[in-house]
């Protein structure tokens, strides 16, 4: 009788001890991370301290693609970008001739597109046109300059890397339903104030679309942004038909 009952103990010290370790790690800190600058290629991690693997398996993905060696035109993005995986016939009749290849990745940087494009997003590919749109997730942490020295580092990048291809850069979309205030939207601005001065004319040219999203007063909608930050169908159709003329021009 002894023995069952030291038993009984030892197996229910082997069932609830699991449980303990699961409840101790589900309420363990988050590791604090360094912050990331945001000109310096890093991936992009998690609560843990560890490579995001959402963001790992997405890179790997555009990596096998690039490796291909088809596409002829790159959107480099955030999950603005990446939303054009949801808006296929949109995408298909605007820029399917030009055999198009989507990298964007939802909560993404500046700092993790350059990590991206200087680890394998570029290897096998010699695309005639990128469209580069990146920067509204640095906005709650960087200051305006340090957006834009992300977002010039990944064009200098570009450049570097694939010299036969132009470069459609598009100013940060806005974000924010009302005009004013709106600090985000402001700094933001103040982006694409200074990445304007990127266009040469050459290889490198500055669009902002921008305003095609907005109300006269300078609202958003939810018709064209339901969180005010993400396109709708409406909104990718907007942009889609702000880029054509530019990027029929690019593609030649």
């Amino acid at each position: 009788m002894k023995y069952s009952a030291f038993a009984a103990l030892l197996v229910l010290g082997l069932i609830v001890s699991p449980v303990r370790a699961q409840e101790k790690a589900a309420t363990a800190p988050a590791v604090k991370l360094a912050p990331q600058a945001p000109d310096v290629a890093a991936p992009k991690l998690g609560p843990d301290g560890k490579v995001n693997q959402g963001f790992l398996n997405a890179h790997e993905k555009f990596v096998k693609t690039a490796q291909d060696g088809t596409a002829e035109l790159v959107f480099l993005g955030d999950s603005i970008t990446a939303g054009w995986g949801g808006k296929k016939e949109i995408w298909d009749k605007a820029f399917g001739v030009y055999k198009p290849a989507n990298f964007g990745i939802g909560g993404d940087r500046t700092q993790h597109v350059l990590w991206r494009i200087t680890n394998g997003e570029l290897d096998g590919i010699k695309p005639k046109a990128f469209v580069l749109m990146i920067g509204t997730n640095n906005s709650g942490t960087d200051s305006a300059e340090g957006i834009a020295k992300g977002i010039t580092a990944i064009v200098e990048t570009l450049r570097a890397k694939q010299p036969q291809a132009k470069i459609l850069l598009l100013a940060v979309f806005p974000r924010g339903e009302v005009a004013s205030p709106n600090p985000g939207r402001d700094k933001l601005n103040q982006v694409n104030a200074i990445i304007s001065k990127l266009e040469d004319g050459k290889h490198v040219y500055y669009l902002d679309i921008g305003g095609k999203f907005l109300q006269p007063d300078g609202s958003l909608t939810k018709d064209i942004m339901p969180d005010f930050l993400h396109l709708s169908g409406a909104g990718y159709q907007i942009w889609a038909d702000s880029i054509g003329t530019k990027l029929a021009e690019l593609m030649k």
